[in-house]
């Protein structure tokens, strides 16, 4: 809405956008506080601005990825909306002082003096899943308390890690059913 100029928006125009009741739409957004006026709506700016607030969208996160491969270096050119990559590790030493948007890739050996002298929050992990389990408890007993998993493995860490298991297979069979479904339903 704001990339189309728009300026305000009420719940009945954001109900046809989402899919959801517009009375819906004004219990979810009133559970944050009131960002609305009756018979005005939402002013677009003040709503993206409340929303970016409640997601931590209004602050920078410093993350690192480990696994320096295909999925890795693509990761790193996805900067965006505060999540800062600092650092790409790998164990691969062909890869080693190759640089992507800037940054050189660095071997793992070398992630205690980095998370030592850099403050990080996340570390996105993009390794085989055979090596995830240990290097997110290395990850852990150096500080890190959030981390982004790629690999095809869920992680199960101490309460006070964030952790959020992305499964890309999943997703893409997911994907292949509600295809598949919609194909159905739309003949």
């Amino acid at each position: 809405l704001l990339e189309s100029g728009t300026e305000r928006i009420s719940s009945g125009e954001l109900s046809e956008r989402m899919q959801v009741t517009a009375s819906q739409i004004r219990q979810d957004l009133n559970n944050f506080g009131g960002f609305g006026q009756q018979g005005y709506g939402y002013n677009v700016k003040h709503l993206h601005t409340e929303i970016g607030k409640i997601l931590g969208l209004d602050q920078d996160y410093n993350m690192i990825i480990i696994g320096a491969g295909n999925l890795g270096q693509a990761l790193a050119k996805f900067e965006k909306n505060g999540f800062l990559v600092k650092g790409l590790f790998d164990v691969n030493p062909k890869l080693k002082g190759v640089a992507v948007r800037g940054i050189v890739i660095r071997m793992t050996d070398e992630l205690p003096a980095f998370l030592q002298e850099h403050d990080i929050q996340i570390a996105a992990l993009t390794l085989p899943k055979q090596y995830a389990k240990e290097m997110a408890d290395f990850l852990v007993d150096h500080g890190i308390r959030a981390i982004w998993n790629f690999a095809h493995t869920d992680l199960h860490l101490p309460e006070d890690v964030i952790i959020e298991n992305v499964h890309l297979s999943e997703s893409l069979m997911q994907l292949s059913y509600n295809i598949s479904r919609y194909s159905r339903e739309h003949k």
